[in-house]
């Protein structure tokens, strides 16, 4: 789905940042920006910066940056096009598409939900009232599944019959097997896609229906749980159960709680939990983990996350660093899972939520609570079996923390302890902490990259490329150069410039002349070549062969800071630098 260039800068150049920002988080005007809370992190110190003229945000505690469709794209949860329309239609704009086929395609997509929406409701008028619903009627009140919690959750039931959802709506074949409802059988005949099951409607975050899972009633035959295979409007590596729901609680607490089943999920909220989610039949995916992050920090795991071994913790770890993520793990009694205890000890099932720990502080205290820590034989035995599993943790300050809880547990010298971390059964998991570039927050070339942002004319003309000794900054400049637009410029400067660019707009602009703050950048720049001209007069034979090139420099430089001369050698010594660079020296 696509949306005409031009009706996309139309939609921003209408839309007052600030005004749309102030609307969730208060601003206070600070110089010429407009300051206040970060609204995606908890602070008590404003970090947050809104540059009004250039329509962008940044925040230099959590480093989230955007624009007026970013901000309504994480604030409302919705896609880039939805977050254009959102905003259009505040400012009263029409849009148009960028091709007819783009058109086509949401048209397409509205079919399909349509259809859906038409099947959640004949499928939940079925459950409520059909005499052949009675025995899934009986079934979820056995369940603890009271008419209100089925009316919430939109709960239906498939009657055993070959056709009768895809008779009873006219669903033509196509529009069957997009959306997952039905299938042409080896007779050539469109059939239901489920039958004789008790159904939960799947939502996607919109909260627009895209598929469903049935369960069988007991007793019956065929397979407990059947899902909707994924189609053309569900993807059940991305869709998480649920969360269409719990999206506003999860944004409260800055925490989401995963489980695997969809009972689970609505047990978690009769429990006084409304922020639980579940995965539809698959495996927890790194795709769910990216969706997740964009509504909580901390995710609270509520199956039994230690069950796939050391792999399950790699791809945990893996996320916690790459998602900037806290995993965490519920514990239940055992034999009980979340829909169970939401029956017989709710309050105890919010306990456990509000208790959940760390992913390997959790998989310790089970390796625990199994071990003989009775015997040196047996004390010696789990801590080799625990620095296993403190070893696959990529971080060391947390690895040193767990070193100390183990060598408490197990009685034994901690010194003694870290001396196993060499062994190669136990330090698979060392050293695998990223390193981190980091970028220095100011110098001569951001401070001119900041006017050239801001304030163009006060730099004018004077700057070119080769003045950028850094690769970001000088496709930062680049993209600045080469674009109409602030927002083009950061949409082609490639993902470090244009994180650079939006850093800049949101920073204070600070009081300094655009003259002299390019005459402080080409000093710098022609600092570097002079310290190299003069280590090559150290290695050359005739120590005068650039004595004219390094006293004409050193001359230009004294003038950079003489008012009056100032502009001529800043024009002499960036025409000298140009030569260089074209000639490749």
């Amino acid at each position: 789905m696509g949306i005409a260039d031009d009706d996309v800068l139309r939609v921003r150049e209408a839309t007052d940042i600030v005004d749309l920002i102030g609307e969730h988080v208060a601003l206070r005007k600070s110089g010429a920006r407009w300051s206040g809370l970060c609204p995606f992190h908890a602070e008590k110190t404003p970090s947050f910066s809104v540059n009004r003229e250039l329509g962008v945000y940044r925040c230099f505690g959590c480093q989230v940056t955007g624009d007026a469709i970013t901000f309504v794209r994480e604030v409302n949860h919705l896609d880039f096009v939805g977050a254009v329309e959102h905003l259009a239609a505040r400012a009263g704009i029409q849009l148009t598409y960028t091709s007819a086929g783009e058109s086509e395609g949401r048209k397409r997509r509205s079919t399909l939900i349509d259809a859906m929406n038409q099947a959640v409701e004949w499928y939940h008028d079925r459950l409520l009232h059909a005499p052949d619903g009675g025995e899934a009627r009986g079934y979820l009140r056995s369940r603890g599944f009271t008419g209100e919690l089925v009316r919430q959750y939109k709960l239906g039931w498939a009657p055993d019959g070959w056709d009768l959802l895809c008779r009873a709506l006219k669903l033509p074949a196509d529009v069957a097997k997009d959306t997952g409802l039905g299938f042409v059988n080896s007779r050539d005949r469109l059939q239901d896609a489920f039958r004789g099951r008790v159904l939960f409607p799947i939502f996607d975050v919109r909260g627009d229906p895209v598929a469903f899972g049935g369960r069988i009633l007991p007793g019956k035959e065929g397979p407990k749980y059947k899902n909707s295979a994924s189609s053309v409007i569900y993807d059940k590596s991305e869709v998480l159960y649920g969360l269409n729901w719990a999206k506003a609680d999860v944004v409260e607490h800055d925490e989401v709680v995963v489980c695997e089943g969809y009972t689970d999920v609505i047990g978690f909220a009769t429990a006084g939990v409304p922020r639980a989610v579940a995965t539809c039949g698959t495996a927890l995916t790194e795709r769910h983990v990216a969706t997740l992050r964009r509504f909580a920090k901390r995710i609270v795991l509520g199956f039994d996350a230690d069950a796939a071994g050391q792999g399950a913790a790699e791809r945990f770890y893996e996320w916690e660093q790459k998602h900037e993520l806290d995993v965490h793990v519920l514990a239940l009694p055992e034999g009980m899972d979340p829909g169970d205890m939401a029956r017989t000890d709710p309050g105890g099932l919010a306990a456990a939520v509000a208790g959940a720990q760390p992913f390997l502080a959790f998989r310790l205290d089970r390796l625990f609570a199994g071990a003989n820590l009775a015997t040196a034989e047996g004390r010696a035995r789990t801590a080799t079996s625990a620095m296993a599993m403190v070893a696959e943790h990529p971080n060391q300050l947390v690895r040193e923390q767990y070193v100390m809880q183990v060598a408490d547990r197990c009685r034994i010298d901690v010194t003694t302890l870290r001396g196993l971390r060499n062994r190669p059964d136990v330090a698979r998991g060392r050293d695998r902490e990223p390193a981190r570039t980091v970028r220095p927050s100011e110098t001569p070339a951001h401070v001119v990259l900041r006017l050239a942002v801001q304030t163009p004319e006060a730099v004018g003309d004077l700057v070119r490329e080769e003045l950028f000794v850094d690769a970001v900054d000088a496709a930062a400049f680049r993209a600045l150069c080469a674009t109409s637009s602030f927002h083009d410029a950061v949409a082609t400067a490639g993902p470090e410039a244009g994180d650079l660019l939006q850093r800049l707009a949101a920073e204070e602009l600070i009081d300094v002349d655009g003259e002299e703050a390019v005459a402080r950048l080409v000093d710098d720049v022609a600092g570097r070549i002079l310290a190299d001209l003069e280590t090559e007069v150290r290695a050359s034979d005739d120590p005068l062969a650039l004595a004219d090139a390094i006293r004409w420099i050193k001359l230009q430089r004294e003038d950079l800071y003489d008012e009056a001369a100032r502009r001529a050698a800043i024009e002499e010594l960036v025409a000298f630098l140009s030569d260089r660079a074209e000639e490749g020296t």
